[in-house]
């Protein structure tokens, strides 16, 4: 479908890309990979038309059409969601309208067996079986379903586009790329601005599709269960994988294994052999030997290892100021945009050093609550920061808010005070921006080079409390995978706000659901919660809507519990994990004294002397008992207040 022939790309003396070759084939599921940089939305760029090669050629035939998204895009207004949505749909709407004027012709004439006539009822008929070839019967609800798989709503559809964020006008450009159903999808993050429900649905989408894709994705879950080829770019080559993203990593593994082992026999090989040649060059007995030798040199198909990029972002957070135990608390908190309630009667707590995640559908509060949290919105009911608090603020558009006429170090400094602007070189270098890079204007970085610049000013002061807004955004999955591990380290409180499941997962070990404008809590990690939600797949998402609706009314009274009330079971579930834990203390203890008591009686050097000894063996052996069922007891009715609190 498309030919890629030794395809090179250069920018001024820059050389990104030399001499690659591959094909994609109908079927194909391929997942552009590669570090901030090496060149993956330029390629798409290529493929697209857009972008034209050095030397070498791109060949995409006459009948193949491709659908491309790009990461940023100029978004048009002036038509409803609905409106934008069907304009994919252009050419089958004009035939449509074509037809209707046709139908219209016909019951204003009565010269019927004029030749006009017949030829407008001939062009009908062609009309007509070109609009079902072409599924134009079911346009309409095509539209709906990819409108509500993309996470908008029925009240949506008839609202103007420039109502809209910028991420959710993204998606009116993805649900019309989706509905053209080209041959090949050619898409540049598709999952930057969906929530985890959407990315579900176009996973299930993407995976039923008859034709190729081509995507690139930092998101490795979404790689993982959509695509079934791997071509990773370094430093101007390509290597392909016929495999998913995770066997990828183990195969390209083994590959670099292979080949250095490979490297290292044939340098030894040709060592030897140069040893000899200089050993014997001179000689004339050896004469024959050494012309033989060197012309065997000069025929071997030199082994050269790939370069290993190796460079990625080295981040460590400073040690958090301690804070009071309570970090945040809210009480019937709420917000509303004019005539939009967005949250209200939101209740929470979280402690300090709690490590906590945001999920649910755009549009439901997620980041509104966030930013009421570091204070950029005002709210009704109680906020209340614990003593001490000190926050780091990751926006979601934080990249977007930098000044764009700074240079890099400029952007640093400005913020930096104190003995940490002595640093500033060595947190820019731990971020990649190192020698000329820290001189370059914020106006020519990509994306993922301004996500890491807006992050390297959280390393500036020390935190006990970071508020990070689909921090993942724009970076590549090794930088993702490190600053994850940095997260890991980081020993204050953190309110992640996230879409990324693999990012995510075992990083926080709570999850709050916004939905419905309230929150529902959820103690386990993102893959306990989708579960619990039964999330699975889009199709059985589908199935429960209706259910969904009869829960929504539970799942309100859940959040309006009286404050107080819910402080007062809190007490009450602590207290039963106290009676759990002093009960295994007492197991514990039980145990050792008949573990001690049984070897007595195993050995028949030491027999019991006390007559009062049997005795005391048996009530420990009942008292132990007797704490076992006590803690299957304790145990099961935890879990039974847990269930009902959550």
């Amino acid at each position: 479908m498309i030919s890629v022939e030794q395809l090179t790309i250069r920018f001024g003396a820059f050389e990104l890309f030399n001499n690659i070759s591959f094909l994609v084939n109908q079927g194909d599921r391929v997942g552009l990979v590669g570090k901030n940089g090496a060149g993956k939305s330029t390629l798409l760029k290529v493929f697209a038309g857009l972008q034209q090669p050095s030397e070498g050629q791109v060949v995409v035939p006459d009948s193949v059409r491709t659908g491309y998204l790009p990461q940023q895009m100029v978004h048009r207004d002036g038509k409803t969601v609905y409106d934008e949505a069907i304009s994919a749909f252009s050419d089958v709407l004009k035939l449509e309208k074509e037809i209707e004027e046709i139908n219209l012709q016909l019951t204003e004439r009565d010269d019927y067996e004029s030749e006009d006539y017949l030829k407008l009822i001939e062009r009908l008929t062609e009309a007509n079986d070109h609009f079902n070839l072409v599924g134009g019967a079911t346009i309409h609800a095509d539209v709906e379903q990819t409108l509500f798989g993309l996470g908008f709503t029925r009240r949506d559809f008839d609202q103007p586009t420039n109502k809209f964020s910028g991420g959710w006008r993204m998606r009116i450009e993805l649900a019309k790329i989706l509905l053209k159903k080209p041959n090949v999808f050619l898409l540049d993050e598709p999952t930057n601005h969906l929530d985890i429900e959407s990315i579900q649905w176009l996973e299930s989408f993407l995976k039923d599709y008859q034709g190729a894709v081509v995507l690139i994705s930092h998101d490795r879950a979404f790689l993982d269960n959509v695509t079934n080829r791997t071509v990773e770019i370094s430093l101007g080559k390509i290597y392909d994988y016929k495999a998913s993203y995770s066997k990828y990593l183990e195969l390209r593994k083994e590959r670099r294994e292979q080949q250095l082992a490979a490297y290292r026999n044939q340098q030894k090989m040709i060592g030897e052999t140069e040893q000899f040649i200089e050993r014997f060059r001179y000689k004339a007995t050896k004469a024959v030997q050494v012309q033989s030798r060197i012309k065997q040199l000069d025929k071997i198909d030199r082994i050269e290892v790939d370069d290993e990029d190796l460079s990625s972002i080295n981040i460590r957070f400073p040690a958090a100021p301690r804070a009071g135990s309570i970090v945040v608390e809210t009480k019937g908190l709420g917000k509303a945009y004019g005539s939009k309630q967005v949250i209200k009667d939101i209740n929470l707590i979280i402690e300090r050093g709690e490590k906590v995640a945001f999920v649910g559908k755009n549009g439901e509060g997620k980041t509104t609550l966030s930013k009421i949290i570091v204070g950029e919105l005002d709210h009704t009911g109680g906020l209340k920061l614990g003593h001490n608090v000190k926050i780091g603020y990751f926006a979601q558009n934080q990249d977007e808010l930098l000044d764009e006429d700074k240079t890099v170090l400029e952007t640093i400094d400005a913020v930096a005070v104190g003995d940490i602007r002595t640093k500033i070189r060595d947190i820019l270098g731990a971020f990649l921006f190192s020698g000329e890079d820290v001189d370059k204007k914020v106006k020519v970085l990509s994306g993922g080079e301004r996500s890491r610049l807006a992050m390297a000013r959280l390393l500036l002061e020390p935190y006990n409390l970071l508020v990070l807004d689909e921090p993942t955004n724009h970076l590549d999955i090794r930088s993702k995978d490190i600053l994850k591990q940095a997260l890991l380290r980081y020993d204050g409180t953190l309110i992640l706000v996230s879409h990324d499941r693999e990012f995510l997962d075992g990083l926080t070990e709570r999850i709050y659901e916004f939905r419905n404008q309230g929150i529902k809590q959820y103690n386990g990690g993102i893959y306990d919660f989708l579960q619990k939600k039964k999330l699975a797949s889009l199709k059985e998402l589908e199935s429960r809507q209706s259910a969904d609706k009869e829960t929504e009314n539970e799942s309100a009274g859940d959040n309006k519990m009286a404050y107080e009330e819910r402080k007062e079971y809190d007490k009450i579930i602590r207290k039963a994990e106290n009676r759990v834990k002093a009960c295994e203390k007492n197991i514990e203890t039980l145990e050792a004294k008949v573990a001690e008591m049984d070897t007595v009686l195993a050995s028949p050097d030491q027999q019991a002397t006390d007559s009062g000894w049997f005795e005391k063996y048996e009530k420990l052996k009942k008292d132990l008992e007797k704490q076992l069922h006590d803690w299957e007891s304790f145990q099961l009715e935890l879990e039974e207040l847990k269930e009902k609190r959550f």
